[in-house]
């Protein structure tokens, strides 16, 4: 199950660790416990074995062994083991105890079963001055487990309990600095959810860690992108409502003009002047739209492979006529497909607006060519005319929309080169302005080649 809680997700990544380590530990505890147990039996038996050994003595030439009391009480530790004991001469001849007792290594400690009953046992050998050849002693003692268990849990239980008071420690330490460290991040939610917020300004959190200070950095750049793009939506909005307030306000007077004239000519006259305005304000529509269009982020990028040369003869076929009407060569030079990757509509939308503006600002008489080629892996196209050309001052402002340079007699919407530029941007490439030869202006559009592959090349759509 995924733990959607920053704060639950920093606690377990803190806590889980810490319970792993504490379970080692635990486990070392119970083998360390088993061991203090084992030393502290092994000297009790030792030293009851040591007690009962000098209580032996030779009492009128016959070697006596007396067990004192407190060589068997030393174990009386409340947990009712029970004690066994053997002492035999170095012949082997029994003195007391229990004769089937099993024997421990000398000077060392074994655990072995006794009468049904698990036994830790002892031996000690000891020599008693006088014995003779009964000298030394073998002195075994044996107890039962249950004091040795006991000593093992109890030992244990408290490193259990002290490891889990750790862990339990450690987990309020926690969520307690947790609490602490996510403060400014509780500030921030609070700052950017407070109703009292109705602007893009940017967020400021006192007391933010450096590692939030990013966050917080980012939050304010994207607000601040934002409020750019906002500002931008509303002078596009404002621009295009003033200029698409004055063709309406034309066609207004010419319709109003057109319905007080009686005479037939002067009706005429107003009705192809009213269609003409008509027209221009279709064109207009139609840029605003395809502006919007080319907008980053206002519809799916397309990555399509297009042929350049064959969208360009497309534009050319459908601007011929107004070619021919302005008396003007319109031509297209060209060695062969040129295959780009890209919206095709946007891309033809682009074909468009610089041919539309190239036959627009040319004189009757002149030309314009539109040139493709490809080289070093980039797709070149470049439209000349014949037409006033752009001042060099001027060539950064005109990809501003709906800019217009200053006593131009063309009517136009300054919004074709802003085409331009968005469409060429958006598929990766750049567009510039230069002089032609023998005046006029040349642009130069250059865009990245397609990769040569067997897909065949899509015509953009008309």
């Amino acid at each position: 199950m995924r733990i959607s809680s920053l704060r639950l997700q920093l606690l377990a990544w803190v806590v889980l660790p810490l319970a792993a380590l504490v379970t080692v530990n635990l486990w070392t505890s119970q083998r360390n416990a088993l061991t203090t147990a084992d030393l502290v039996t092994d000297r009790m038996l030792v030293g009851s074995a040591r007690a009962i050994a000098e209580q032996a003595a030779m009492a009128d030439g016959v070697l006596d062994a007396t067990i004192p009391p407190a060589a068997i009480e030393m174990f009386d530790t409340g947990d009712r083991d029970s004690v066994y004991y053997r002492v035999e001469t170095a012949n082997g001849r029994l003195l007391t105890g229990y004769p089937d007792l099993p024997e421990a290594p000398r000077g060392g400690s074994i655990e072995a079963s006794y009468r049904d009953h698990p036994l830790r046992l002892a031996t000690l050998s000891h020599a008693v001055i006088g014995a003779g050849a009964d000298s030394p002693i073998r002195v075994t003692v044996g107890v039962t487990l249950a004091g040795h268990d006991a000593m093992v849990k109890r030992l244990w239980f408290s490193a259990f309990a002290q490891q889990l008071a750790l862990v339990a420690i450690a987990g309020v330490f926690v969520l307690l600095g947790l609490r602490r460290g996510l403060a400014p991040l509780i500030r921030l939610r609070d700052a950017v959810r407070s109703p009292d917020r109705s602007d893009l300004d940017p967020v400021e959190v006192p007391g933010a860690q450096s590692e939030i200070r990013p966050l917080i950095d980012a939050l304010n750049a994207y607000m601040e992108r934002v409020r750019a793009q906002m500002a931008a939506q509303r002078r596009f909005i404002a621009n295009a409502a003033h200029q698409l307030r004055t063709p309406l306000a034309l066609m207004s007077t010419q319709a109003s003009y057109a319905l007080r004239e009686t005479a037939a000519d002067q009706r005429q006259e107003a009705l192809v002047a009213l269609q003409a305005s008509s027209g221009r304000l279709a064109r207009l529509a139609e840029q605003l739209l395809t502006l919007s269009r080319a907008e980053p982020g206002s519809r799916r990028p397309r990555a399509d492979r297009i042929d350049l040369t064959e969208a360009a003869r497309q534009v050319l076929e459908s601007q011929a006529p107004k070619a021919v009407e302005r008396n003007i060569d319109l031509g297209l030079e060209e060695t062969g497909p040129v295959a780009v990757i890209g919206d095709g509509t946007m891309l033809r939308e682009m074909i468009v607006n610089l041919v539309d503006n190239a036959l627009r600002y040319s004189k009757p008489g002149g030309s314009v060519t539109v040139k493709l080629a490809a080289s070093n892996g980039t797709a070149e196209l470049t439209v000349t005319d014949a037409g006033p050309g752009i001042p060099a001052e001027e060539r950064e402002h005109v990809f501003e929309r709906f800019y217009r340079i200053a006593g131009t007699a063309e009517e136009g919407s300054g919004l074709g080169l802003a085409i331009v530029r968005d469409v060429v941007e958006n598929a990766g490439g750049s567009v510039t302005l230069g002089d032609a030869a023998g005046g006029g202006l040349k642009v130069e559009v250059r865009l990245p080649l397609a990769a040569p592959d067997e897909t065949p090349v899509r015509s953009p759509a008309r």
